[in-house]
């Protein structure tokens, strides 16, 4: 859509608001869609005002302000800006909660016995429910990071699952209620399926006993149904939550997948949705943003460099989404070993952003260890090394796992006479990105070059308490890149001496779980689906106790299901070859039978034929 389309269809939408304390629910969706397309195209301040004035009595103008000061605290995750955006989703439910279908006790146990009619609900009271779900959503979001106790974990809890049970409601009334305007109902529908769709997703991707716990309490996930729930939102272009709706997929399949799996999500869908919202939002930040994360993640780095630069100078109200750019730029240096380029994004990291500070010092120091430092270097990251551990979080009274890694890396950098072994290959390994740079031959080639030469400096050295760790680790980063180069027999080779050293390694354990997955992997990519699923059986149960553990139970959960997947796939495919196959069989007798029954009547004709013949003469 072009700018002058946008300016034409929102005409009609009210810039200003009137004299008059309240606004029809007609008028506030349009108002609502004009602030997303402003939204959309960065100007974050124009949105802002068509939504603030009203947001004391339209709940889409109370909810519209209220994502835009939510999106605002967790990029800055300043304590100032998340009580700001806790108060307006504090309005924004109270508002909603005015304008709700109200029910009586007595009305509540009626629904047992009774159906709703859903069709005496006004259209404004069917709106409100979508939209207190959608704050509720967002406050027990918020709440996670508000207030970093316990107590606050069980409060948020409590809260999303009333959203659910809310949007559970709202799906019902899609489906059950008469509706008399096509377009009030298009927008509904696609606030529905995004709620719907993000839930099934969101639940399917936590480990088996999780989803256990969660469907004893009345949740339930279903990856294939949360997916074609988002995929219905975003076809309908028309619907308000549409954009919502591709977000959170773009989200799912760029991050998500490989966050917490080790498969690529539908890049092809990517690259189609990608192409119409940038067709409508050419210069929008989020957007940009993705179209960077998609290349990178097919492997086009130099082209995803670009897409994040662009992004990054889009827009200069949020300065705090540059850090988001930052961190991916960070990576694609990384992973073209380009060290002063990373190091440089590292630095802007580590001075801008508040996410975690520990785990960006840490980056930093790594990279530049990754440099042939030089003496002022090694000042530096000394510095550094002692400022990580300093700056560690506790949630709910917990530290987080993996700034507890890096608290181990630090103190066997000190105990390691101030060394580290490939300390950013480690990092990418972790952070899974061996799955991208698999994709680019001279990348990986380059990569294993270099851990090759930190084998020989390894083994050419005096051994130490730390020994076996350190070979174990490049054991692991050497038995990963050939499976990624295909080298699927050296690959087995060095991931099973990982296995073997388990005895002899002193502190980092988690090589032998995640080099257990590894091999399944390896096995997979062979079609070896059954000793991928005992390795994948074997990490699971096996081993406990060690860094990053929780990390490994998502993506092997993910990888089970797949694997699960397949068998499913091949067991069906079976069938069907056994059928026809006995269907070729039975046809085969047939003709025999057929066959030695035309042989029989020609015999009997000839017979015949003969005996006519004699007859005749």
């Amino acid at each position: 859509m072009s700018d002058i389309e946008a300016e034409d269809e929102f005409q009609d939408a009210q810039e200003f608001p009137t004299s008059s304390t309240s606004m029809d629910l007609d008028t506030a969706i349009m108002e609502s869609r004009k602030a997303i397309y402003y939204f959309f195209n960065n100007d974050f301040d124009q949105a802002r005002k068509i939504m603030e004035p009203w947001a004391h009595s339209s709940m889409y103008h109370s909810l519209g302000t209220s994502v835009f000061l939510f999106l605002e605290a967790m990029l800055t995750f300043e304590q100032k800006d998340i009580e700001k955006a806790s108060e307006s989703l504090k309005q924004c439910i109270n508002v909603c909660s005015k304008h709700r279908k109200h029910t009586t006790i007595t009305q509540n146990i009626g629904k047992i016995v009774k159906k709703t009619n859903y069709g005496a609900y006004t259209i404004e009271e069917v709106h409100a429910e979508l939209c207190y779900a959608e704050s509720l959503l967002l406050k027990s979001m918020l709440t996670f990071v508000e207030d970093e106790t316990l107590v606050s974990f069980v409060k948020a809890g409590l809260k999303i699952r009333t959203c659910f049970l809310s949007y559970k409601e709202c799906l019902t009334i899609l489906n059950n209620r008469k509706w008399e305007n096509e377009i009030q109902k298009v927008h509904f529908e696609s606030g529905v399926r995004m709620g719907i769709g993000t839930f099934n997703l969101m639940i399917s991707l936590l480990p088996a006993r999780v989803i256990k716990l969660l469907e004893f309490i009345g949740f339930s996930g279903n990856k294939d149904y949360g997916i074609s729930e988002l995929e219905a939102g975003f076809a309908e272009r028309r619907g308000l939550r549409q954009i919502l709706c591709v977000m959170t997929l773009l989200t799912y399949h760029l991050y998500a997948c490989f966050m917490l799996s080790h498969e690529d999500g539908d890049l092809d869908w990517c690259e189609k949705a990608l192409d119409e919202e940038l067709n409508s939002y050419p210069n929008g930040v989020w957007f940009l943003f993705f179209k960077g994360r998609l290349e990178l993640v097919k492997g086009n780095i130099e082209n995803s460099i670009e897409w994040y630069e662009k992004s990054w100078k889009s827009q200069t109200i949020w300065p705090q989404f540059h850090c988001g750019c930052y961190w991916e730029l960070m990576w694609a240096h990384c992973i073209k070993q380009q060290w002063n380029e990373a190091a440089e994004y590292a630095t802007k990291l580590a001075e801008e952003s508040k996410w975690s500070r520990t785990i960006y010092i840490y980056q930093k120091a790594a990279i530049l260890l990754m440099k042939n430092p030089n003496t002022e270097d090694k000042y530096i990251i000394d510095d550094l090394m002692m400022q990580a551990p300093t700056y560690k979080q506790r949630i709910a009274g917990k530290s987080l796992p993996f700034e507890k890694y890096i608290v181990k890396k630090v103190e066997r950098y000190f105990a390691q006479k101030k060394k580290l072994i490939l300390p950013v290959f480690e990092l990418m390994y972790l952070w899974n990105l061996f799955n991208i740079i698999g994709k680019r031959r001279d990348l990986i080639l380059n990569m294993y070059k270099k851990i090759e030469d930190e084998e020989k400096e390894l083994n050419s050295t005096l051994k130490t308490d730390y020994h076996a760790d350190n070979e174990a680790l490049i054991l692991m980063l050497k038995g990963a890149c050939l499976r990624q180069m295909g080298h699927h027999a050296l690959s087995e080779h060095c991931l099973k001496q990982v296995i073997e050293l388990d005895k002899f390694i002193k502190e980092d354990t988690y090589l032998v779980p995640y080099a257990t997955v590894e091999l399944a992997l390896l096995a997979e990519d062979q079609e070896d689906t059954q000793t991928a699923a005992s390795y994948l059986e074997d990490a699971k149960k096996n081993y406990t106790g060690y860094l990053l553990e929780t990390r490994l139970h998502f993506r092997t959960h993910s990888d089970i299901m797949r694997l699960n997947e397949k068998k499913m796939e091949d067991l069906i495919s079976n069938k069907q070859e056994n059928r026809i196959q006995q269907q070729q069989k039975e046809n085969v007798v047939v003709n025999s039978v057929i066959n030695e029954d035309s042989n029989s009547n020609s015999k009997v004709n000839a017979k015949f034929r003969n005996s006519s013949i004699v007859t005749s003469l």
